[in-house]
């Protein structure tokens, strides 16, 4: 019996290791062509200029408005998820902690938004636009992308509130502290760390869709001035440069992936920095 589980352990430690190396690899894989092909298209030039007549043949300007883009629905979707998601989760874990059967079902329910593609999101925002005959805007694709973030931001925060310490929770009960008190004053500060992890990601998940912006946000050369304007976005910028048959437009879309990337990799670093910041005002048992 124990050489069978010691047999087991190797078996399945042995799969958990070449599944590691195969995701480092294909991880690396991407990083490399990315780099490879787009750090020599990448100048000051086009990271910090609008696209000018003949850019998408080759010819002058850059990307700021797909960055500026990007910037803009990223961080607007991000804080509406956030005004949205957060009592949500503090709610479930608050208020219906007791009720196993309807907190078993709405996390059931947000898994399942959760795995529903984004262009499904943005062929429903599309539909929505054309009934009420609204036009394509940096406000519609806020909107959208907030919808689909907001599953993820309500799990994420959801499964770190499910780490708190119900001793806390009957803790500040007996002392006569509200249920909207524990769940700020308690429930908050003891999972904040794990909060603003949950919305970094979700900020990065949400400027790295390209679907659910297609049908909604539009594209534009310029910088929007205003919500009711089309924005251009990093996803977008990289599908249709992909789609030249010009060599050099093709090397500036792998640019534009290059600085989607190191956008991406400052969020994560802010993400791990922040997090052992706070972690300071945890109660430790």
């Amino acid at each position: 019996m124990k050489k069978i589980r010691k047999i087991e352990e190797i078996f399945f430690r042995s799969m958990a290791l070449m599944s590691s190396i195969l995701i480092i690899f294909a991880l690396g894989l991407i990083i490399f062509s990315i780099i490879k092909k787009g750090f020599p298209a990448l100048s000051w030039e086009m990271v910090s200029q609008t696209p000018k007549g003949g850019f998408y043949f080759g010819k002058e300007g850059g990307i700021l408005n797909a960055i500026v883009g990007s910037l803009f629905l990223a961080t607007g979707a991000t804080f509406l998820a956030l005004i949205i998601g957060l009592p949500v989760a503090l709610y479930i874990n608050v208020y219906l902690i007791k009720r196993v059967k309807l907190v078993n079902s709405i996390r059931f329910l947000l898994d399942v938004l959760w795995g529903v593609p984004s262009i499904v999101y943005g062929a429903f925002g599309f539909a929505v636009m054309i009934y009420f005959g609204l036009k394509t805007s940096l406000l519609a694709g806020i909107v959208v992308v907030t919808l689909f973030i907001i599953p993820i931001m309500v799990r994420a925060m959801d499964e770190s509130l499910k780490l708190v310490p119900r001793g806390l929770l009957e803790s500040a009960s007996s002392l006569g502290a509200t249920k909207t008190e524990i769940a700020f004053r308690v429930f908050l500060r003891q999972s904040f760390p794990a909060l603003i992890t949950a919305t970094l990601l979700s900020f990065g998940r949400a400027i790295g869709d390209a679907a659910a912006v297609m049908f909604t946000a539009g594209f534009t050369d310029s910088i929007p001035q205003s919500l009711g304007q089309q924005s251009a976005t990093l996803p977008l910028s990289i599908f249709f440069q992909l789609s030249s048959p010009i060599e050099e437009v093709k090397n500036r879309a792998y640019a534009a992936a290059l600085v989607l990337t190191v956008i991406i990799l400052i969020i994560s670093i802010l993400s791990r920095f922040l997090t052992k910041r706070f972690k300071k005002n945890i109660i430790k048992f």
